[in-house]
C-alpha cells in the first residue's frame, strides 16, 4: 500500500522537475488491457506450440514466418487499447513543462495516443511496418486484416517495425534516449522490473537528482538512493 507521504514525495519531485525523463515498461500498459510477459498471467506463462520468446525471435520470423504472424496477430497486435491514467498524466506533465521525454520498452503507441510528443520507442512500434526487400511502408490495418504472410507488391515479406529477440536496438533511438536521460534532472521509472537488457542499462547514464521507481513488486536491480513505490502505476499517478 502506497502511503500519502510517498505520493507527496513523488508529487514534489515531478512538480519541481524541468526536464525529467520517464522510463517505462510493460507494466505501464497492463492497466490498458495489454498483457505483459513475465507476470502470473503473462505471455511467457501461456502454452503455445513454441515458447513465446522463441516465436518473437528474428530467427523464428524468417524460419517460421506464417507461425510468427499467427502469434503476432493473436497476442501482440493490440490496436484497440486506450491510454490509462499513467499515459495521460505523463502527457499532461509534458505539456506543463515537467517531463522532457518518455523512454519506453512498449510497442503499443499509447504514449503518443495520450498526447506525449517526445517518445523514444526502444523496441519499435506495432504501428509501423515495412517491406524487407524494398523498404515500402505499410499501415498496421493491412497486417491486422490479412491472413498468412503479408507481402509487398515487389514480392518481399512485410515485417513489423518491432525489435525481435536477436536483433539490435535502433542506434539512433538509443542515442536519443541516452542523451535525454543524461540531461534529465529527475528520473521516474515505472512498470518495469529492469531485467530486460540492453534497455535497462540506459538508466546508468542518469546524473540528476532523484530516481523514483514505481512497480508492482521490487525491481530486479538493486539501486542505492532510490525511492521505491510498490503499486500499480496508473493508480499512483492518478493520485498525484
Amino acid at each position: 500500500m502506497v502511503t500519502e507521504r510517498e505520493i507527496a514525495r513523488l508529487r514534489e519531485v515531478i512538480f519541481r522537475s524541468k526536464r525529467a525523463v520517464f522510463f517505462g515498461g510493460a507494466g505501464v500498459s497492463t492497466e490498458s488491457g495489454i498483457p505483459d510477459f513475465r507476470s502470473e498471467d503473462g505471455l511467457y506463462r501461456q502454452t503455445y506450440r513454441y515458447p513465446p520468446e522463441t516465436m518473437l525471435s528474428n530467427e523464428f520470423f524468417w524460419s517460421h514466418t506464417e507461425e510468427f504472424y499467427r502469434f503476432y496477430r493473436d497476442k501482440m497486435l493490440v490496436t484497440d487499447a486506450q491510454p490509462n491514467a499513467a499515459h495521460k498524466k505523463l502527457a499532461q506533465w509534458e505539456r506543463e513543462g515537467h517531463i522532457a521525454a518518455v523512454v519506453t520498452q512498449n510497442i503499443d503507441g499509447l504514449h503518443q495516443k495520450a498526447g506525449s510528443g517526445q517518445v523514444f520507442e526502444l523496441h519499435g512500434s506495432i504501428w509501423r511496418n515495412f517491406c524487407t526487400r524494398c523498404g515500402r511502408a505499410y499501415p498496421t490495418q493491412d497486417i491486422l486484416g490479412g491472413e498468412g504472410v503479408p507481402r509487398c507488391g515487389c514480392g518481399g515479406i512485410v515485417k513489423p517495425d518491432v525489435v525481435l529477440y536477436g536483433e539490435p536496438l535502433d542506434e539512433r533511438v538509443m542515442q536519443d534516449a541516452i542523451e535525454a536521460i543524461e540531461r534529465a534532472d529527475n528520473l521516474i521509472i515505472g512498470g518495469t522490473s529492469l531485467n530486460v537488457y540492453p534497455a535497462a542499462g540506459l538508466i546508468d547514464f542518469f546524473r540528476g537528482e532523484n530516481i523514483i521507481v514505481i512497480n508492482k513488486g521490487a525491481p530486479a536491480r538493486t539501486m542505492q538512493g532510490v525511492t521505491f513505490l510498490d503499486g500499480r502505476i496508473g493508480e499512483i499517478f492518478a493520485a498525484v
